[in-house]
């Protein structure tokens, strides 16, 4: 990685969202809580968003599959209103594109869920490991690894097994890249390429992809700020990241969430078990193929996930059954201040009980 990452998180509500008092202590109250602001009034949302320090928010909303809404509040550098197509580094929002990507090529015969991944990538760090043998895609994509989040995180810097991989549960972009390597030695094609003909095109996201392009409208891009209005550097990667770093517009995202509802280009089987939960991580929440899912009762779930980079703070939840979602992107390391206000506006109950699985 060619940053330090502050968090490559899940859903960061319960860690971030609800712990704001301790993290900005300057807010009052009513600032960190509010209610109150209805977002379907910009002016009012606008001024809330400039009180609590959040430079853009990219609000998508979608109801019964179509885009209700599409909105970027705030300005980008040099004061200049922030458009519609506002390019944003959606950090860890990259995991669920990478895991579609896997899902197509499983659904059309071409990659195989528990296929051992040894027969196309093996890591030197872990090559004399026999636990090697034992990755599958089904095991990165609910993240039983065994890996830590990064390599760069053990004090050698090496990657290892901190467990037997498809035992528990943890966290790890590393289980992504490896995935992604093993992916490009078979089809011989980067995983950007891969994303442009399997989801890009076809969805016409003309704005998305894993590598920074200097021919993009650099002047829609949200720079990101630490929360005291510094901003940081722009990360402008070169190389596919599996895991982190995708650019992409609210606009595209949200089309592409509309198709992951509707299972486009997915077997039954795989879309099943895309949805269906692969490994336990709290009460009322689990781990599928690349995303998490959360118990709404009913035999209803949402499936979610959230990002955090420097200046990157990112959520998106849908419902499947009903086909509503929520995109929310910001570019300030406290930018998830404004996911219960907008959660709970938009979704209703099933935001609050999202909410109040992440509370437990």
């Amino acid at each position: 990685m060619k940053k330090t990452i502050i968090v490559a998180s899940l859903c960061i509500i319960t860690s971030n969202l609800f712990a704001q008092t301790e993290k900005n202590p300057d807010l009052k109250p009513d600032q960190q809580s509010d209610q109150s602001v209805k977002t379907d009034n910009d002016k009012d949302f606008e001024r809330w968003i400039k009180e609590n320090k959040v430079p853009n928010v990219g609000l998508g909303i979608i109801k019964n599959g179509k885009i209700e809404k599409i909105k970027v509040y705030g300005t980008l550098r040099k004061g200049n209103a922030a458009p519609e197509n506002t390019l944003f580094n959606v950090a860890s929002l990259t995991k669920p594109m990478t895991a579609i990507v896997v899902l197509k090529l499983v659904s059309a015969g071409k990659w195989n869920l528990d296929e051992p991944l040894d027969k196309y990538w093996t890591d030197p760090d872990i090559a004399q490991d026999p636990r090697n043998k034992k990755l599958t895609t089904r095991i990165i994509l609910s993240h039983q690894t065994g890996f830590p989040n990064w390599r760069w995180m053990n004090a050698d810097g090496k990657l290892n097994f901190q467990f037997d991989p498809g035992t528990k549960y943890q966290y790890s972009g590393e289980g992504f890249e490896y995935l992604r390597k093993a992916l490009e030695k078979k089809f011989n094609k980067t995983l950007n390429q891969l994303a442009e003909e399997l989801i890009f095109r076809p969805l016409k996201m003309n704005d998305t992809s894993y590598i920074w392009n200097e021919k993009k409208d650099v002047i829609r891009f949200s720079e990101g700020y630490d929360k005291d209005g510094k901003m940081y550097e722009t990360v402008k990667t070169e190389t596919s990241n599996a895991a982190d770093d995708l650019m992409t517009t609210v606009s595209d995202y949200s089309r592409f969430l509309i198709s992951v509802m509707n299972g486009d280009g997915l077997s039954k089987k795989v879309f099943k078990d895309m949805k269906t939960s692969q490994v336990t991580t709290k009460q009322g929440k689990s781990f599928g193929l690349g995303f998490e899912i959360y118990d709404l009762g009913d035999g209803n779930i949402a499936l979610s996930h959230s990002g955090a980079d420097k200046g990157v703070q990112t959520l998106f939840v849908i419902i499947p059954k009903t086909k509503d979602g929520i995109v929310i992107f910001t570019n300030v390391d406290d930018g998830y201040k404004v996911y219960e206000k907008l959660v709970t506006e938009y979704l209703g109950n099933y935001g609050r009980k999202v909410i109040d699985i992440e509370t437990k």
